[in-house]
């Protein structure tokens, strides 16, 4: 974990203007900078850098924030991707927290295996490019497929000398830890104990991470007289390369793929790259692999629209449509786009400018039910089992499809495509979709009873303090510098009338006064550990005059980070325990502080009354077992019971 003195090194040293120009052309625009958004398609500029508070605002999505904020937006950086990605920038060495022995040689081989990975990629590119053979050879293949120098550097593409042992003996004359070259499957060790280079005479496409770190390879063989081995040979699983996580160019098309709100899927390498050099930079490939949940999530984090471009062949359609149902059951709009016969990506975007790419696109991509329509009445022509077949398969489909709305519009495309009726397709949905439900119950059954009762760790719910806890750190997160009048009722016994009545005194205080006055009056102590933290952290930062939630929030460990921001990102609506289960309707934001933070300090105080008056019958059943006298503490449950019903009397007008 990242100590809090290396992330304000980062901060100090961040210059929002020079870490958006590494991105987009800025242009100086009076004390600032503006450009066109990389986030829309416009042509007047509108996103503007203000480098005086160190801050951006993309006035045609509404999108801004500061120079991480840009990283996590247009890269798709995590928080740490970010911080890390700007301590390189500005050679600023982080410093980490303590770690245990096991997690830091965990993490020491992680790195390890990343180090020798960018060491292979460095050196296939270097070989491509300067050594003969890979000049000849290599670079020759690549030339050969239409790739242009740009496109090769940025692909990083390289060779593997047709050596034995070349990459190896070069790792290890580096100093390279032999250990983490056969981790990675860079080298294998024979049975005689000889070290070998796995990927000897082939051209090398590194598979980078979302983030830009090489995690593996794929290696294409180019010799004619190697035809029995394989024709593509990928690195194997290891601690970073997972195949079924990971798409092929991702990190290249992010920017693009989230720019145009949709991502083109393709099968292999070639398809990536000689789309990606015509100018449709948003693909990526499933690498050859069958598509997966995890590949699917991938695309989702980038925009909820996906086009399946495969061959025309039978294989290429088959694999469309099983990627069909796997993309619609994880939420997704999926539109598909074959090619024609003996064409596949690689050499339809060869043979055809960009033009005339996006034309063909345009003419022949279709949703989903229409190219399974079309494919599959195709198949069974007249024949009545096969039609039957046809339609279940489209319901099929359209059973995966959680939004219930989107469900019956392509419950009436297919009733009229098919020339069948609505009602008898929604009668096969409702039982398809009562299928599937009966068909997961079974597996949770089966699930259950195999698995022994000790091992099933069931989620705890949260004690009702620490819903009313996240309240209040949620209060003093978003308005405890708000100054605000908090009307109080206090009840009090008039002895001329024998009544109860209520007296109302109005107080002017901040919101963070207001809850430490009250939390210190009573002296309640939250009892959530992480809240304790937050609650203490934000309390002593108000207390010796720093207001500025920015401020504040860049001084934040980063143990609190997480918290802090699900709290900024969320509705703040105000949500205490039990409340609307006894018809007392919440009131919301900033329409009434006083109403909510009275409501949260008179709950707390409730619930703590509630546990004094357990401890003190569990105290009354101990002292009559041991034949002692209770009076006292019977005593202090009717006062606490008093008192209870007061806090109750007072929720109830407050």
């Amino acid at each position: 974990m990242i100590t809090k003195e290396s992330i304000d090194k980062v901060y100090d040293a961040i210059r929002v203007e020079e870490v958006i120009g590494d991105f987009i052309q800025l242009k100086r625009s009076g004390s600032g900078y503006k450009g066109l958004s990389p986030f829309t398609n416009e042509r007047t500029p509108s996103f503007s850098v203000s480098p005086a508070k160190q801050i951006w605002k993309d006035f045609s999505s509404g999108k801004g924030g500061n120079a991480i904020a840009f990283l996590m937006e247009h890269e798709h950086f995590s928080y740490v991707e970010a911080i890390r990605y700007l301590a390189k920038k500005y050679n600023i060495e982080l410093e980490e927290t303590q770690q245990n022995e096991e997690e830091k040689n965990k993490a020491n081989e992680r790195e390890g295996l990343y180090l020798v990975s960018e060491f292979a990629r460095d050196y296939f590119q270097q070989i491509l490019l300067n050594a003969e053979e890979g000049k000849a050879l290599g670079l020759t293949y690549f030339r050969e497929r239409g790739f242009t120098d740009e496109t090769i550097a940025t692909f990083q593409l390289g060779y593997s000398l047709d050596s034995w042992s070349a990459l190896t003996d070069e790792a290890i004359a580096k100093g390279m830890n032999i250990t983490y070259l056969e981790k990675t499957g860079l080298t294998i060790t024979t049975e005689k104990g000889r070290k070998i280079d796995r990927f000897k005479g082939r051209v090398m496409f590194p598979i980078l991470s979302m983030s830009g770190r090489v995690l593996g390879f794929g290696g294409r063989i180019l010799s004619k007289e190697k035809q029995k081995e394989a024709k593509y040979l990928n690195s194997p699983e290891s601690d970073i390369y997972h195949k079924s996580n990971i798409l092929y160019g991702i990190f290249q098309a992010k920017p693009f793929i989230a720019k145009e709100d949709n991502c083109y899927l393709v099968e292999g390498y070639t398809d990536v790259i000689q789309l990606y050099q015509r100018g449709i930079k948003n693909v990526v490939a499933s690498s050859g692999t069958a598509l997966t949940q995890e590949q699917i999530r991938l695309m989702r984090r980038l925009t909820p629209n996906v086009t399946i471009l495969y061959d025309g062949d039978a294989a290429g359609l088959r694999a469309a449509i099983r990627g069909v149902d796997l993309i619609l059951a994880e939420g997704m709009n999926v539109r598909i786009c074959t090619f024609p016969e003996g064409e596949d990506p690689d050499s339809f975007a060869k043979s055809n400018s960009l033009e005339e790419i996006q034309a063909y696109f345009n003419e022949h991509t279709q949703d989903f039910i229409r190219f399974k329509a079309s494919l599959l009445i195709e198949e069974a022509q007249d024949d009545p089992m096969k039609r039957a077949d046809t339609i279940r398969s489209m319901i099929e489909s359209i059973s995966k499809i959680s939004d219930p709305i989107k469900r019956e519009i392509y419950v009436r495309e297919c009733a009229k495509i098919m020339e069948i009726s609505e009602e008898v397709l929604f009668a096969s949905l409702a039982q398809m979709k009562q299928q599937q439900l009966l068909k997961a119950q079974q597996e949770l059954k089966k699930v259950q009873k195999e698995t022994p009762m000790a091992a099933v760790k069931m989620p705890e719910r949260l004690p009702p303090i620490a819903y009313l806890e996240k309240d209040l750190i949620k209060y003093l997160l978003l308005y405890g510098p708000k100054e605000c009048v908090f009307e109080d009722k206090f009840l009090y016994y008039d002895p001329e009338t024998g009544e109860e009545k209520v007296q109302e005194i109005s107080q002017k205080a901040k919101v963070y006064e207001k809850l430490f006055l009250e939390l210190q009056a009573d002296e309640i102590e939250l009892s959530t550990a992480e809240f304790k933290e937050i609650y203490t952290f934000f309390i002593d930062k108000y207390q010796h005059g720093l207001e500025d939630i920015s401020t504040i929030i860049n001084e934040l460990p980063v143990s609190m980070a997480s918290i802090i921001a699900t709290f900024q990102a969320q509705e703040e609506e105000i949500r205490l325990h039990n409340w609307r289960e006894k018809g007392v309707e919440v009131k919301p934001k900033e329409a009434d502080l006083s109403y909510a933070i009275n409501g949260i300090v008179l709950n707390l105080r409730k619930i703590l009354i509630d546990k004094k008056i357990e401890e003190l019958r569990a105290e009354i059943i101990q002292l009559e077992a041991e034949e002692g006298d209770p009076s006292w503490a019977i005593q202090e449950v009717m006062e606490y019971n008093v008192l209870k019903n007061t806090i109750s009397r007072r929720l109830g007008s407050n």
